[in-house]
């Protein structure tokens, strides 16, 4: 009995020191003792990042082929190959959090392909035209940044300095669908009616990038527990409403409008007022039931099991013996 409350209080004693290192705004490294449940927010947050880099390629992956021309199709070619290598930065890091668990990187393929490992909703979004490549870059990537940016002092090291390469790379990539945009909306009549058909069939997604206001919403959130251990500062509602802040006025400048006739500033409360999209359609699409999960998924699957020959070449799987 007193060997059980001696473990008991040296688990309270880690976990207190802990927290004091996280208030001190010290970095936790990977070798560091952790709680189980900062471990575990850790491995779901950053495999979730990781996995949706991946897929979030693929989208515009569609329209290297197709780009209007031989700058664009550079441009969006060198965009998608920095997205894959922001996956396998954010993938080696997950690694070193699983290894205490025995997994390993291709556990979490294995995941992505079983359906326990979600990736962002947008990704399961189609990109139909030229126009939806331009937005994935302008509004997606500016959603993304400033998620990201939110966790630039992230209290886990490794994937603090992570989000610096990568926030650094994925302003070059709003840019790039920026211009994308200004293009079209400076060119035809048919160009600009374009962008507003991006704008209106990917609006919901946009909210929904943020995740729930609450709990409540979809009873998925994990936001208090990632603000508890400093792992973010702001909530799902604030990074949206900086969103709003920043591109709402671009969206209308170019002469474009949103697809909410109840939004609207409201100066007293110093938020903006919209209409809130279908959770209910989110949490079909993190099941892998939106326009282009299956595809999606059945891509990464083929990608997988074609190069798996590759990993076990590397671990020394199913090699010759005398060879060498």
């Amino acid at each position: 009995m007193e060997h059980s409350l001696s473990n008991s209080n040296s688990e309270e004693a880690k976990l207190q020191r802990f927290m004091e290192r996280i208030e001190a705004g010290e970095k936790i490294e990977a070798d560091d003792w952790m709680p189980d449940e900062y471990r575990m927010t850790l491995i779901k947050l950053i495999s979730m990042h990781a996995i949706s880099e991946i897929m979030g390629a693929l989208p515009e992956k569609e329209w290297v082929p197709k780009a209007p021309t031989l700058k664009r199709k550079l441009g969006i070619m060198a965009k998608v190959q920095d997205e894959m290598g922001h996956g396998q930065l954010l993938l080696r890091v997950t690694e070193d959090l699983m290894k205490p668990l025995g997994k390993t990187r291709e556990n979490l393929i294995e995941d992505l392909l079983s359906g326990d490992l979600k990736f962002h909703n947008v990704f399961h979004m189609e990109a139909k035209s030229w126009g939806d490549a331009g937005l994935i870059g302008w509004l997606v990537d500016g959603a993304a940044i400033m998620t990201q940016t939110n966790m630039l002092q992230a209290s886990y090291g490794p994937y603090a300095r992570a989000l610096k390469r990568i926030c650094a790379e994925e302003v070059f990539h709003a840019q790039h669908g920026e211009a994308i945009i200004m293009a079209l909306a400076e060119g035809t009549r048919e160009q600009k009616v374009m962008i507003q058909d991006s704008i209106d069939r990917w609006w919901e997604a946009l909210l929904m990038f943020f995740g729930p206001k609450d709990a409540a919403a979809t009873g998925t959130s994990k936001q208090d527990i990632t603000m508890k251990y400093k792992i973010r500062t702001k909530n799902n509602e604030e990074l949206r409403q900086d969103f709003f802040s920043k591109y709402i006025p671009r969206v209308l400048s170019l002469g474009l409008t949103v697809p909410d006739n109840t939004m609207h500033f409201d100066k007293e409360s110093g938020e903006w007022e919209y209409r809130q999209p279908d959770w209910s359609q989110f949490r079909q699409i993190i099941k892998n039931n939106g326009p282009k999960s299956k595809e999606r998924l059945r891509l990464r699957e083929i990608s997988y099991q074609s190069n798996k020959w590759v990993i076990d070449a590397l671990s020394g799987e199913n090699t010759a013996e005398g060879i060498g």
